[in-house]
């Protein structure tokens, strides 16, 4: 089966060429979504070799998504951080993971964290989130706010993922798990970043996240 790459990427002029060509070996095709950049993202992931649509202002990650997972040619998806800090020799693992479940996470806290991966705050918020998940989901995850995934793109397309924001990785999380799927995860390893800054708002968006879970579950 053929497999596109997508990067929701936002001003990463200085990360995104890395990125592309180490996946570009592993997969069919590597799709960049830029999302509003005011740098030179789109031009240099084209010099990559990726393919690039280019939207015309800031949507986020969200929509930058589900605009990739329409516009992919292949048959599985695998979404990645844009900034460099997802390894792309992992993909692999995920792949092959892949035939035995709807969605494959690559789960950090599985794996391993390289010095300055994580924020000890941040690595806090994502467990409570995860936890949160588990409890009123009844799963048993580790990692449910990890952007490295990979996933059938009709079983993306077919998922109800509504979240413009950086809900969207939870907002496909609990989808397939009221559905009944299956979500296997590896462990992989997290990379610094070596250039630019996060755009997650530590408050301003985990609470986004945690209503977002809050609602998927009323909604069960």
């Amino acid at each position: 089966m053929s497999v596109t790459v997508i990067l929701a990427a936002l001003d990463e002029a200085a990360n995104i060429g890395p990125v592309v060509r180490g996946c570009l070996p592993h997969v069919d095709e590597v799709l960049v979504v830029d999302d509003g950049s005011t740098d030179d993202t789109a031009a240099i992931a084209a010099r990559a070799g990726a393919r690039v649509i280019s939207l015309s202002r800031n949507r986020g990650k969200g929509v930058a998504v589900r605009r990739g997972a329409i516009e992919a040619s292949g048959d599985v998806l695998v979404f990645m951080d844009a900034d460099g800090q997802d390894d792309p020799e992992d993909l692999p693992v995920l792949l092959l993971a892949l035939e035995r479940a709807d969605m494959v996470i690559g789960s950090r806290f599985m794996g391993r964290f390289e010095a300055d991966a994580i924020t000890p705050l941040h690595a806090w918020g994502n467990k409570a989130l995860t936890r949160l998940v588990n409890v009123l989901f009844g799963a048993h995850l580790t990692d449910t706010q990890a952007g490295f995934r990979a996933i059938g793109r009709e079983r993306f397309l077919s998922a109800d993922v509504a979240a413009t924001g950086y809900d969207v990785e939870v907002d496909l999380v609990t989808s397939i798990l009221r559905a009944g799927g299956r979500i296997i995860e590896v462990p992989v390893t997290r990379r610094a970043r070596t250039s630019g800054r996060s755009h997650l708002r530590t408050v301003r968006d985990g609470s986004r996240i945690a209503l977002r879970i809050g609602w998927r579950r009323l909604r069960a």
